[in-house]
């Protein structure tokens, strides 16, 4: 379904017109000798055919040996722009849960992608993690580069693999600058702001684990796992 994500036009180097369609890519990338290979899928979510692109997925992590899935995604949260974003996890697999200190999921309704993904990974017995950080939600139609930061880096303990995430300094300065500029003079908002500060800090000791905690436990998980190449 291209009337929502549609192609572009552009011209190459030999100034001849092209097209750039739609796609989703899958990297491998190879660790030394003893570690696990990583496999990122990564691209925009279909507007269309969910079942066999869901399927395809599934049936690549088959041919390539998978052991675990680990999707990624945001949700619109209550939280301050000026407090680190938490990062919530869940899974279906009872293991993973008892070792991750995870939740398992409650969530009925409407679903995305990510979803459908989770679905069929527990339906084919592939333990699978969710992990999904939270942006402001007065903020939902902003680039937001401290969340995407706190992901990446739990992504990195969680994975053992390196993420950059510390490259994202300088535009989460900006980024913070930007809207504390846009909050400051506006007594509503700064009340608003206060008030999110302090039930933010209220309840973030109670959610999830540490990155620290949940990669160390993840790692000990996949030593555990049938010795495959991925």
């Amino acid at each position: 379904d291209f009337t929502h994500e549609r192609p572009e036009v552009y011209f190459d180097e030999d100034d001849e017109r092209k097209i750039r369609w739609p796609e989703n890519d899958i990297v491998i990338a190879r660790f030394p000798e003893g570690s696990r290979d990583l496999v990122v899928l990564s691209g925009i979510e279909p507007h269309t055919n969910w079942n066999i692109f869901s399927e395809c997925v599934l049936q690549t992590a088959k041919n390539l040996n998978c052991t675990v899935a680990v999707t990624v995604g945001a949700i619109a949260e209550a939280i301050p722009h000026t407090r680190t974003p938490s990062v919530f996890g869940s899974t279906t697999n009872a293991a993973l849960a008892r070792r991750l200190k995870l939740s398992r999921p409650t969530y009925q309704g409407v679903t995305g992608i990510v979803g459908v993904m989770q679905e069929r990974f527990e339906r084919e017995q592939l333990a699978a993690v969710s992990l999904r950080v939270g942006v402001p939600h007065y903020l939902t139609n902003a680039q937001h580069p401290k969340s995407s930061a706190a992901l990446l880096r739990h992504l990195e303990i969680v994975l053992g693999v390196p993420t950059r995430h510390a490259e994202l300094y300088e535009e989460i300065q900006r980024w913070e600058e930007l809207h504390d500029a846009a909050v400051e003079g506006d007594e509503q908002a700064s009340e608003h702001l206060a008030q999110l500060e302090v039930d933010y800090d209220a309840r973030t000791q109670f959610e999830i684990p540490s990155a620290d905690d949940l990669g160390a436990e993840f790692e000990r998980f996949l030593r555990e796992q049938p010795d495959e190449d991925t």
